[in-house]
């Protein structure tokens, strides 16, 4: 590594995903703000195992990495375009949602231009230095120091407990690692895709495109009671607003759980469209034949409960149906995880984790400015992105609350305004009704006088 800073940074950032990313790009724009990220990786990947052709982004364009804060940003998507020469392209092409490809290439684009993102440098550690008051971090064969910490390491692939035995089976794998391992399932006859998120909708449908016509059993269960669309009504995506953000993060603990898992339609669904494109290729593929001689089954409200290779080489699938109560047993070549994913704290974290102030779970305690809890002691600025879910709710993981997110950040470690925020975001006003007694009264069609 070279050219780092020998002075204290006012920021780095730990991990270069999406989120951290917006950051960089407006610390980009701060030249008495001295900041650093750095990534293990060499190069910014995004989702690389999910990019099969023709998947869209589920937020518009505008969900890029500063135009939310920013428009006027240098690293915004319609700058990013005319680089490229492709903005006339975008303007006719008349789509809001972009391809998943090109918001990847897009990022890469940036994060090869941030003077402020290193590459190839893995953090392994976090220190307090009590006597400075700062943090001493190494990262890859140096150390360097901060004022402010920033975790961006993003999630990991959940693969459900009911699988821990077939963790090295060929034949098991994650959706996260699709388009590397597709290979895998030549030569598999019946093939099962497990979740009904995105991913799964996406990868099924792909496998529709690829496998049906060739005798291969096509399977998709999930343990949701339906494949439901995502929403995606104006007044449903209010809950991705900073408003909302702020009224489930005054909600009682128990409570912000609970919405957590009532709310999966807000996030872990797939888009409407995509199920639609699912039932167009299964109409038109059956045509002049009963639907039960296709080699398709959709399965929803259906559990795996466990898994396990036999001595024929094909895996079994223990099931329980939700609603009847019902067991099977489901024999398969091959099985695609797509369960989503799951908040990671880095073992880097390991040096001062007694000194951070965990909830009774063992999760971190964010403030609304996304800093984490920490005892006395630690004085610096700890803040974590898109591992809050349980404090912040359904827009945590949203690309469209990024850059906001990252504008609270830089606000917080500055100490002052950088990016003006707006004070209100929805028409939605997600608290209690006003009582009728504190409105004005109106007389005569006109608003009385309050005092």
């Amino acid at each position: 590594m070279n050219q780092l800073s020998t002075a204290p940074y006012d920021l780095l950032g730990v991990g270069i995903g999406p989120f951290n990313l917006s950051l960089a790009a407006l610390c980009d724009q701060m030249p008495d703000l001295n900041a650093l990220f750095c990534e293990a990786r060499t190069e910014f990947r995004w989702h690389p195992g999910l990019l099969v052709d023709g998947a869209r982004m589920q937020v518009p364009f505008l969900a890029d990495l500063v135009s939310l804060v920013d428009p006027t940003n240098p690293w915004s998507f319609l700058n990013y375009l005319r680089h490229q020469q492709r903005l006339f392209p975008f303007y006719f092409s008349e789509r809001f949602h972009l391809p998943r490809r090109e918001y990847e290439h897009y990022c890469r684009w940036t994060a090869e231009r941030l003077p402020n993102c290193r590459f190839g440098v893995q953090v392994s550690s976090v220190h307090w230095d009590t006597a400075e008051q700062l943090f001493r971090v190494t990262a890859g064969d140096r150390e360097v120091a901060a004022h402010n910490v920033v975790l961006g390491v993003g999630t990991e692939p959940y693969r459900p407990t009911a699988f821990a035995a077939l963790a090295d089976h060929p034949r098991v794998w994650h959706c996260a690692r699709y388009l590397d391992h597709r290979s895998t399932l030549d030569g598999a006859r019946d093939i099962t895709v497990l979740g009904s998120g995105q991913s799964g909708a996406e990868i099924f449908l792909d496998l529709l495109r690829t496998r049906v016509g060739d005798g291969t059993r096509l399977r998709w269960l999930t343990r949701t009671r339906a494949f439901a669309p995502m929403e995606y009504s104006k007044l449903g995506l209010e809950h991705f607003t900073p408003d909302y953000t702020r009224y489930f993060h005054g909600l009682p603990a128990p409570v912000r759980d609970r919405l957590v898992g009532e709310q999966w339609q807000l996030y872990k669904a797939a888009s409407a469209e995509t199920l639609a494109e699912i039932h167009d290729h299964l109409y038109q593929t059956t045509v002049g034949r009963p639907i039960d001689a296709d080699p398709v089954e959709i399965v929803p409200g259906t559990a795996v409960t466990t898994a396990t290779a036999n001595p024929a080489g094909t895996i079994e699938l223990r099931c329980r149906h939700t609603d009847s109560g019902t067991e099977t047993v489901i024999r398969t070549d091959a099985v695609v995880i797509a369960t989503g994913y799951r908040a990671i704290r880095p073992s880097a974290l390991d040096p001062i984790a007694h000194l951070i102030d965990w909830d009774e779970q063992g999760r971190y305690q964010v403030d609304l400015h996304h800093r984490v809890a920490t005892l006395p002691a630690l004085t610096g600025g700890l803040y974590v992105q898109n591992a809050e879910l349980h404090t912040h709710g359904v827009g945590t993981p949203d690309l469209g609350l990024g850059a906001h997110r990252a504008a609270v950040i830089l606000n917080a470690i500055a100490g002052r305004t950088v990016h003006p925020l707006p004070a209100r975001t929805a028409w939605t006003s997600f608290t209690a009704p006003t009582p009728a007694d504190s409105r004005p009264q109106q007389i005569d069609g006109a608003p009385a006088r309050t005092r």
